[in-house]
């Protein structure tokens, strides 16, 4: 009979395998679910029906940025235990894993999994693990940049790969991104966004429903004061003034000086440069989170 890709898809959600594992298991056993699952389990393929289900709290985040800093992905690879998560071999998987996310286009997690890795694809090789470690090991999320223009991509990975970045930021000449001075920068801000984690990088990527609950409870804190209704209006402003130059990425203090803001010390180095220079976008990743 023939097999169906949404069949193919229903014993990969049960059991983890890979996609080929699961479609010659249901070949074999003529479309059977319950039997193909019990094959899967008797090659060792699967320990146990439903530990997909298991909660993977703990992984690696990774980053591979080509060598012309030209794109580059972040990805974070989940497991069950910190125990799995520490181990060298695991972390060399993870690694190998997101250098192929990042050769090939896809887009997310889904499309990453379908990639051909080894003998098989990337889900395949989860599945592999998945019967070596007795975890289930998943491509939880990824993030592409491209650069445009001028631009460059550039990553850190913070804290034994619990936490990564991803940064673009533009310039207008061609030699810029190979500067040295260009090259810290691009490391100095990726460090003070693993740090600091910025809540968007503009107050414009502050969503209106943060700012009106910051409002509101600031308000009740300063009604309860006592505070007269004409000075609490005057009050919030300055709390909100607050509250972005800690959220904004380009407002915060800079996480080696903070007697500049992020955005005047990439001026200055703009200045040093001879070029104009900015954060394009980020992306912060924290395992679990």
């Amino acid at each position: 009979m023939a097999i169906t890709a949404s069949a193919v898809q229903e014993l990969r959600k049960i059991t983890n395998a890979g996609m080929m594992a699961c479609k010659k298991a249901l070949t074999e056993t003529a479309g059977d679910m319950d039997a193909a699952v019990k094959l899967l389990r008797e090659k060792g393929i699967v320990k146990s029906a439903g530990r997909s289900d298991r909660e993977t709290s703990e992984g690696l985040i990774a980053a591979h940025v080509s060598e012309n800093a030209a794109s580059g992905v972040l990805a974070e690879i989940n497991c069950e235990t910190d125990f799995v998560a520490k181990n060298d071999a695991f972390g060399a998987f993870v690694s190998d894993i997101t250098k192929t996310i990042a050769q090939s286009d896809a887009a997310d997690a889904e499309a990453a999994a379908s990639l051909a890795y080894g003998d098989g694809t990337i889900q395949d090789a989860l599945g592999a693990k998945f019967s070596e470690l007795g975890e289930v090991i998943k491509v939880k999320r990824i993030t592409r940049y491209t650069a445009e223009g001028n631009g460059a991509i550039s990553s850190y990975i913070h804290m034994g790969g619990k936490v990564g970045v991803l940064l673009e930021l533009s310039a207008e000449n061609a030699g810029t991104k190979d500067s040295e001075t260009f090259k810290e920068l691009s490391r100095d801000i990726c460090l003070h966004i693993a740090a600091l984690n910025p809540s968007g990088l503009t107050r414009d990527d502050i969503d209106a429903s943060t700012i009106e609950e910051e409002n509101e409870i600031n308000r009740k804190q300063l009604e309860a004061e006592g505070k007269p209704a004409e000075i609490i209006e005057k009050i919030l402003i300055g709390k909100i003034n607050k509250y972005f130059s800690e959220s904004c990425l380009i407002d915060q203090a800079f996480v080696k000086d903070d007697k500049v803001s992020v955005k005047q010390h990439i001026a200055a180095k703009s200045k040093e440069i001879g070029d104009n220079i900015n954060i394009a976008r980020f992306a912060r990743f924290n395992v679990g989170a």
